[in-house]
Parts: C-alpha cells; structure tokens; sequence
C-alpha cells in the first residue's frame, strides 16, 4: 500500500561543492512539472567551496510560504547532518545516510545506510552522489525514473553524452538500490497525484525582482556583485538583452547607482541591486536622487551586518539604513514585499512610483526573500500597467527664449510633483543639481525658497501615502483580538501558519505584515493595535527596528511585545508558536 500525504519537507545536507543545490532544483523541477506547490530554501557558508549547506524542499498540495523546521526525508551527505539537521526528523522520518555515517545517529527516526559514493563511483564517478541521492529520493516519493530523464538530460547535455549517459545511469542506480535493499521505502513518503495541475512559475525572490523589473520595463541594471542580490543581476544579464537593455556590472556600488541615476535622468528606466554595505556606498547617491528629483529604483536584500557581517546569513537590520541613510530631509518610498509573488509585483510598482512621484524607490527584501525559492502563480499581466507620471512632450510646451528655463521644480503644484522633461525635448531645457535650487534648477541659497522646495518635496510622500492601497498586507477578521502579530518581509508565512495554529486553539489571533516602511502608514495600522490586548513585533535584528518605527509614528502607542531573533538563521512556525505562548 502507498502512503499518500499531503505535504512533506526533504532536505539534503553536506559539503558545498558536492552538488546539494543541483540536487534540489533537479528534484524541485521534476516536482513542479507535476503541479506540486513548493518552497525551497539554502544555507551555505560564505565560501566558495567547503564549510557544511543544507537545501530544504517543502512540497504539499496547496500554496506554502515557508519551510518547516523538522524534516520527514533527509539526505545526510557528512558528519555535520547528523549533529545537526538529523536532530530535527519528525518520528516518521526517513534518513538516507552516506555509508558507516548511518552509525552515528541515536533518533527515533529510521535511518538507513546508502552507499551514494560508491554508487556514484561505480556507474559515473564520485561527483556524481548527489544524482544517487536523487534516485533514492525518487523511489521514495513516488516520483518516477522516465520523469527525471529528460530534466536530467537538458541539465548536463552541454557537457556531452557521456555525461548524460552517466547521470542517468547513476540516477537510475539510486532508485533500484531501495527497491534491492530497502523494499519498505519504495513510495513510503508518496504525495497524491494532483487531477487539476495550475501552471505555477518557480522563481527565487531575487529572480522574481528581476522579471519585475524587467517587466516594467527597465532598460538598464548597473550593480556589483554581492550577496545575498547578485542573482538579481544573473537573471537580468540573461534576459535583458533580448529586451533592448543592457546590464552592466560596474566597479563598486557608488557607480552603480550613479549610474543608473544618470539613465534615469535621460529617460530610460534604470536600478540597481545591493546588500546592505552596498546600500551604505550609495547613501550621497539616493540623497542626490531625492534633492534632483530623479526616479531611481534600488533593490537592497538585507543579511547580516553591520560591515561584511553575515554575507549568506537572515537578517532585517537595514530598516532604519533604507528610511533614513541619507542625510537631509530626503523624500523616498521604501515597500517591503512578504512574498516572492509580491516581490515580483512590487518591484514593478516601484519603476511607476519612482516616475511618478519623482524620487527614489526602495524595495526592502531580506535573504530568506531573495534566496528563498517559491511556487508562484503567472503574472496576471492584464492588469498591469506602466505609469509615467508627469513626462511633458514638446507638444504640450510654449516656446521659450534665453535666459528663460522651463520650470522644472514648479511650485505651482497641490500634490508636490512638478512636471517633468526628457533631456533634448524642445523647450525643456532646464537645470539639475544637487545643490538648493529654485523652481528652474538654478543654484539658491534664498531662504523662502528653499523652504518651499523643501515641503513641495515631502509632500510628495503625503500625496502618496493617500493614495497608496498596498501599505498593509491585514487578515484581522476580530474587533477584539487577544493577540495582534505584526512583522514585515519574509516572516508572512511563518506568521501566518502561527496565526493559524493559536486560531484552532481558541485564540483570537489577527495578523498585520507591513508592506509599506516609508513614508509610514500610521493612521492605517494605528486601528489594528487598539483592538488587541497584546500586540507582538516579529523581527529579525536586535534592536526592535519595526517596533520603533510604530512608536515613532503613532501616537499614544499601545505596548509592544517584541519577538526579536538575530542568529543568522530564519524563523520557523514550531518556533514562534512557543514564543508567541510564552508572551501570551
């Protein structure tokens, strides 16, 4: 009889450089073809080859957002699994573990011994135990030979067909060692066959920032190589040149967002993507940005910090570096996307925001966003549109004689945004510099004048904050809730599982993700606290950066709980549940 469930978490672990992440995407393809949901996620050290890396699949039946913390099916590849990752099995879990390793384990879950090197050496070559891991973990979930063929065959083909031939050959070893030797595996952890398969894309967060930007139509990405963004500029360099843009990876961050500054500023649209030391490189940038006026998009995925930190580490400590790293009174938006869906989403609102209200866009993700790898719905491209703001055409202006300039910055504005010319259009010629300016860019130290700039350019923000109808991502069905969560980026899903699991046991849980840093929807979020008798602040940093943005903004602040995890490590629904009861 196969055993049929609605959801498992595999995961294999070992050194890096021994394949664990073409593992996990051979396996997660094959899945995905078969219209399975899925959640894939990596750990890794910040080298290039050696150091202990796990990748963890969730896959069930309906959409998920995150991965669990105990595993049901574990490849152990090395020592370090089983002090390590072994420790987290449920009691039905299986252990597939490389040789004599299968010794060392004391758990309840059963664990069995596989030769993967020595499977590997006899049909390939020893490289290749990560594809008789792979056909162990077939025979296991029920996944066929013939369905990882052709994905098998695409991967390697560029490597010639002795390479194929021997994957496949080690492949198909892994899955006829179980039915030999551990007969009682042989679909053990089988998920059921889905009748309505929906087509899903399967994207990393950064890879979804990139087709968002793309999609926008962004034609120029200038950025340095850093984690946890650089896959956003590998998906672009890709894809970008097909579409009449070009990526280009530039000496360090300070060039980069100049860079992408100056294209903006000639009208095309332009970004870039850093991390957390980079975004420090670009704080005179974006402030040049903000005081010119320029649509300038930055994506900054958030690790470790400060300095080089934690490079392949969580964390959401640039909150306050995203609102407030420049100096001066500089408007800007900073959204902060929960999902990898709304990461591709959001990103694509960013380019019509930063035309539209004229200044700089962050969009604020953290490393499980980034490098978390989710099933997503297609884009539903009907209803998305492209939105220039206030782009005037020489059709639309009056001829103009020296020293006359157009009024670039006019004041003659209810909602802060002054009309805006593409260099080169007739009769537009005007000034740009960072320095005070009046309503044609010309240099001023005139205090009227700069006073008035200064509140045209907030209030811009408040034009925004008006309008926007995406600041809060809110499923708090109770008026009188005994708890309120409240977190931001990728936490969602874990609070979202939590909230459900305190629902089922009779508490009134609603859950508020913030999706909107700056400026802040205070007045939105404000009702949501005073409904609750306590309210918790989940966040990944040690200084409570969401929470005190709550206390800055709303008055009367009721009091916070707050949740606050900064070990590197993401969070888990087994986890927050504990400390959520430990508050509570």
């Amino acid at each position: 009889m196969i055993l049929q469930i609605n959801e498992i978490t595999w995961q294999a672990a070992g050194q890096q450089g021994e394949g664990l992440e073409s593992l996990g995407e051979i396996l997660a393809s094959a899945l995905n073809s078969f219209g399975y949901y899925l959640y894939g996620f990596r750990q890794f050290s910040s080298r290039i080859k050696g150091g202990h890396t796990n990748y963890k699949l969730r896959i069930a039946t309906k959409a998920i957002g995150t991965v669990n913390k105990q595993c049901d099916l574990l490849i152990a590849l090395d020592k370090d699994t089983m002090s390590n990752e072994a420790l987290a099995m449920t009691e039905k879990g299986v252990i597939l573990a490389d040789g004599i390793l299968a010794q060392e384990y004391e758990g309840k879950a059963r664990c069995f011994a596989i030769p993967f090197t020595d499977i590997a050496k006899q049909y390939g070559s020893q490289q290749q135990k990560n594809i008789a891991a792979l056909g162990c973990t077939a025979a296991v979930i029920g996944l066929s030979e013939e369905s990882l063929i052709g994905i098998l065959s695409e991967k390697f083909s560029g490597k010639g067909a002795s390479v194929v031939n021997a994957n496949l050959a080690v492949l198909k070893a892994g899955i006829e060692y179980i039915k030999k030797e551990a007969p009682s595996l042989i679909n053990s952890l089988a998920l059921p066959e889905l009748t309505q398969k929906e087509k899903h894309l399967f994207l990393l967060g950064n890879e979804a920032m990139g087709f968002g930007a793309l999609s926008a139509g962004a034609k120029l990405m200038a950025a340095y190589p850093i984690t946890p963004a650089s896959e956003v500029m590998e998906y672009v360099v890709k894809n970008i040149k097909q579409l009449g843009g070009q990526m280009l990876q530039v000496e360090d961050e300070i060039a980069s967002c100049t860079m992408a500054i100056g294209a903006s500023y000639g009208g095309a649209r332009a970004f870039t993507a850093t991390s957390g030391p980079g975004l420090s490189l670009m704080a005179e940038a974006i402030g040049l940005a903000a005081m010119t006026e320029n649509p300038l998009v930055v994506i900054n995925s958030q690790r470790g910090g400060p300095s080089t930190g934690l490079p392949t580490k969580h964390e959401q400590s640039d909150v306050f570096a995203a609102i407030y790293n420049t100096h001066g009174d500089s408007a800007k938006i900073v959204l902060s996307p929960s999902t990898i869906e709304e990461a591709f989403y959001d990103t694509f609102e960013a380019f019509n925001l930063a035309e539209e209200y004229q200044c700089p866009v962050i969009v604020l993700a953290d490393l499980q966003l980034s490098l978390g790898k989710q099933t997503i719905p297609v884009p539903v491209y009907d209803k998305m549109e492209i939105r220039r703001g206030k782009i005037v055409g020489a059709d639309s202006l009056p001829p103009i004689t020296a020293p006359e300039y157009f009024p670039r910055y006019s004041l003659a504005t209810t909602d802060g945004i002054s009309p805006r010319v593409i260099p080169g259009t007739p009769n537009g010629i005007c000034l740009g510099t960072g320095l005070e300016h009046d309503e044609s860019g010309r240099p001023t130290e005139a205090k009227a004048m700069r006073t008035k700039q200064t509140e045209k350019r907030l209030q811009k923000m408040a034009t925004f904050l008006r309008k926007y109808k995406n600041a809060l991502a809110i499923d708090a069905p109770y008026k009188e809730a005994d708890v309120l969560l409240i977190g931001m980026t990728a936490t969602r899903a874990c609070i979202e599982e939590t909230v459900d699991t305190l629902r089922s046991e009779g508490i009134k849980a609603n859950h508020v993700q913030v999706r909107l840093l700056s400026p802040f929807p205070a007045e939105e979020i404000a009702s949501y606290l005073r409904q609750a008798k306590k309210i918790i602040v989940i966040e990944h940093n040690a200084t409570a950066q969401l929470a005190n943005l709550l206390r800055m903004h709303i008055e009367q602040c009721p009091h916070l709980e707050n949740i606050l995890q900064y070990d590197g490590d993401i969070m888990y629904s087994e986890q927050l549940l504990k400390l959520c009861k430990e508050v509570l």
